[in-house]
């Protein structure tokens, strides 16, 4: 059985814990957070505020936000330990070297409440010793997800592209949103399209798959658009987007 202490208890520490604790090889024996009313959510776990009270563990994985990492991984009172962070854009480096380093990074949106299947999840591993990132990668098989050998340099590429394939395209669902709303048309009209173009990338390259009037070269429909966004940061996106299209697929002069 591998012993496991989480630190953190936000959205992906909450995640981590119900899919590690619900398997039969893996054992969370400790929670750890600065404070106890965040730890309320982790009922069935032994928790602890302390850092002098930490179990002891195979591995200790720290899922708090970017810059607090190396704070945590400071004030822990021990040495030589396997020691991992779940962040995409932290380097390894930033986990205090008087432990085994390593990352265990779930490439995945969580949000709280939600339900997530952690077999379609990838995880990117990285470790500085091959025992340790057996260990890591033996984590990942026991919750049923694939996992990839990642260098922190390759992780900080894919999390820029997760940041474009789902924080910035969320944000474009938030502007087609309030369009809809302002011309009283309902967004659900729209949703069969969002699904039919993620599924069109399992089989063809986005480069492939894009369609459009900045692809096409349609100036009337382009200016027809622009005319109809009310808000000039909406006229600004659509003209950048746009520009980045047709200079993708040769059609600079848009």
């Amino acid at each position: 059985m591998t012993r496991l202490v989480i630190l953190g208890a936000g959205n992906v520490a909450q995640h981590l814990y119900k899919v590690l604790q619900a398997t039969t090889t893996l054992n969370v024996v400790q929670v750890y957070n600065r404070s106890s009313k965040a730890l309320s959510f982790f009922k069935e776990a032994k928790t602890t505020t302390d850092f002098k009270q930490l179990a002891e563990a195979d591995v200790y994985i720290i899922a708090v936000a970017d810059d607090a990492i190396a704070s945590i991984s400071n004030k822990l009172p021990f040495s030589n330990r396997l020691v991992v962070h779940t962040s995409g854009s932290a380097g390894m480096h930033v986990l205090n070297k008087k432990n085994r380093r390593g990352v265990l990074y779930p490439l995945q949106t969580f949000t709280k409440g939600t339900t997530v299947d952690f077999t379609t999840i990838p995880f990117c591993l990285e470790a500085k010793e091959k025992s340790d990132f057996a260990l890591l990668k033996s984590i990942t098989t026991a919750i049923g997800s694939t996992s990839y050998k990642i260098s922190s340099e390759q992780r900080r590429a894919l999390h820029v592209s997760a940041v474009f394939v789902n924080n910035f395209s969320n944000h474009m669902y938030r502007i087609a949103h309030e369009i809809c709303e302002a011309n009283n048309v309902p967004f659900e009209i729209l949703k069969p399209l969002i699904l039919e173009t993620a599924k069109k990338i399992e089989n063809v390259t986005p480069y492939m798959a894009q369609t459009g009037p900045a692809k096409r070269g349609d100036h009337k429909t382009i200016q027809a658009h622009l005319e109809k966004l009310d808000k000039d940061i909406h006229k600004e996106i659509y003209t950048l987007l746009t520009q980045s299209i047709a200079k993708t697929y040769g059609r600079e002069k848009l």
